[in-house]
């Protein structure tokens, strides 16, 4: 069998696997958020906290409750971080250094999981298992209770009321990721992820150096790395390291769990919205752009040409042998367009066009499908967009699922698409302006600017896998990529859960024949077009620089 029909095949294995997890799970999503029965264990969890989990929240409420348990989240997992040189089951290793401690903190609560350290040489297991793998969980069921909370926003009317944060928060978490989490690590470690709690151990010589292995945890955060969209590594080589990623089809199944939680919401929005047609139109939007991508990205790596590249069957460079270049594309292309990181590939090895790629589908907004609840609140605020172009057609007012878009409605949209390319744009242009960051910097030229331009889009997009070869571990890269972090996940959220409130307010609007039919075809390719359009105008001018001057000239 060649590289080629094999990527192929495992792509259609793939597809067959997540249809057929999808109705049963946004089925059994939809539930979870619609119940007004809470199980024993979570009325402990509220008794715990203090929270009354029959109160309805307006927006603002809800957002305080964020705001709160992340700035919690962060004070709590620095301290730990501060701390770890006295903690037992520290396996010898010191505490982390402030500003590394900042990034790390801010990186896993905001569920982007970018790595200025080597987990194996830097974490000891109380950290990795106490701190690390617990945000995985608290911080994807923070993004999912967002995405329902805007989803309530559209489903309700005449009321300011979204919900419940603490119950949406918990129930994400009891009833959802936990048994996912569990079910996914059993099948790991059947396929030899490792799980256990052992220390460091030297199995050998290598070129005059020993090497040492430590032991960890790893199937259980590597199973919820990847449901939950998080994408931090047990290990510094994340998901190529074999004790994390071991066979073809350990590789194959991750991607089935970064891919499966964000597909699935599209049905549950249906359900809650009533209109599982609604569903389906907001799928092909983003199964249309997952797949567009991922055959563009096969396409750019199996056609380099040169004779080494075509007796590998591609370019392998930065790729795993076990894999093959048709599974590290597909896994490429769906760690960047959710906000996964996880890579089992180096994307900077990557030709120059298929970096661009990775970089170009984070620059989206990571909607396709995106993060667990990230990507369907981002891909909601672009249908919003979508509508309103529409509207300006026909010169009629835009309606979105019986609620008009207004004026405050547009704005709250366009600040939403505004903040990441901010963020990305103004901190790239500060690093290579100013004398020190660029000294980071493996490669110079166009792959040098990539480094950094990747860096700042995967901060701020909340994605967390990196471009190799830049040294992010600078005082300068932890701060600033921290605060892109901050910022790129949280004031999103004020102008989602704002929208949600704006929207919630709102009488419902009667269809009539002049309504635009956003279950229709026609509206999914003019998301589709809208989407790639801003993004294109944004982004383009940085794109030319980096990756596409490389690609380009090789």
């Amino acid at each position: 069998m060649g590289p080629v029909l094999a990527g192929v095949l495992q792509l259609l294995a793939l597809i067959g696997a997540l249809a057929l997890a999808y109705v049963p799970l946004g089925n059994h999503m939809a539930k979870v958020y619609s119940s007004d029965k809470h199980w024993r264990v979570e009325r402990w969890i509220y008794r715990g906290i203090g929270a009354d989990p029959d109160t309805e929240m307006r927006w603002t409420a809800y957002l305080r409750g964020v705001l709160a348990f992340s700035t919690a989240g962060v004070l709590f997992l620095y301290g730990l971080l501060r701390m770890q040189g006295v903690l037992p089951g520290s396996l010898g290793f010191s505490s982390i250094d402030p500003d590394q401690a900042f990034n790390t903190a801010v990186s896993f609560v905001t569920n982007t999981n970018w790595q200025s350290y080597s987990g194996e040489q830097a974490m000891g297991h109380v950290v990795q298992t106490a701190g690390l793998a617990v945000q995985n969980f608290v911080s994807a069921a923070v993004g999912m209770a967002v995405a329902v909370a805007l989803v309530r926003g559209f489903a309700r009317s005449r009321t300011g009321e979204l919900g419940n944060f603490w119950a949406d928060l918990v129930r994400g978490v009891v009833r959802i990721l936990v048994p996912g989490a569990f079910a996914a690590a059993v099948v790991l470690v059947a396929c030899g992820v490792i799980q256990n709690f052992s220390g460091i151990h030297e199995v050998g010589q290598f070129m005059g150096s020993s090497q040492q292995w430590n032991g960890g945890a790893v199937a259980s955060q590597e199973a919820i790395k990847e449901l939950g969209t998080n994408g931090g590594g047990y290990f510094n080589a994340n998901s190529a390291h074999p004790f994390e990623n071991p066979t073809p089809f350990s590789n194959l199944f991750e991607i089935f769990l970064i891919l499966v939680i964000p597909f699935a919401l599209t049905r549950t929005f249906g359900i809650m919205v009533g209109s599982v047609r609604q569903g389906y139109a907001i799928l092909a939007t983003m199964a249309t752009i997952w797949l567009g991508f991922t055959a563009l990205m096969m396409w750019t790596e199996f056609a380099h040409h040169g004779p080494a590249f075509e007796i590998a069957g591609g370019s392998m460079e930065g790729k795993e042998t076990r894999f093959g270049v048709g599974a590290s594309s597909i896994f490429a292309t769906a760690t960047t367009l959710t906000s996964t990181g996880a890579v089992d590939s180096f994307h900077s090895s990557f030709t120059g066009l298929g970096g661009g790629i990775t970089m170009l589908g984070m620059m989206l907004g990571e909607i396709a499908p995106g993060g667990t609840g990230s990507g369907l609140y981002g891909m909601l605020i672009m249908a919003v967009i979508a509508v309103f172009i529409a509207g300006l057609m026909v010169g009629r007012t835009p309606e979105y699922l019986g609620k008009k878009i207004g004026p405050r409605e547009i704005k709250l949209a366009a600040c939403y698409i505004l903040i990441t390319p901010a963020l990305v744009l103004v901190f790239t242009a500060f690093a290579m302006a100013l004398p020190t960051p660029v000294h980071s910097m493996t490669n110079s030229g166009a792959h040098g600017f990539s480094e950094i331009l990747y860096a700042y889009t995967s901060a701020s997009n909340n994605n967390g896998s990196a471009f190799a070869g830049l040294n992010a571990d600078t005082q300068w890269f932890n701060t600033t990529l921290g605060l892109c972090m901050l910022l790129g996940r949280f004031l999103p959220m004020v102008f989602v859960l704002a929208l949600a409130g704006s929207l919630a307010e709102q009488r419902p609007v009667p269809a009539t024949a002049g309504t635009l039919r956003t279950e229709k075809p026609l509206f999914t390719g003019l998301l589709v077009g809208a989407i790639l359009i801003i993004t294109g105008l944004t982004y383009f001018p940085a794109l030319a620089l980096g990756p596409l001057a490389e690609g380009l000239a090789s």
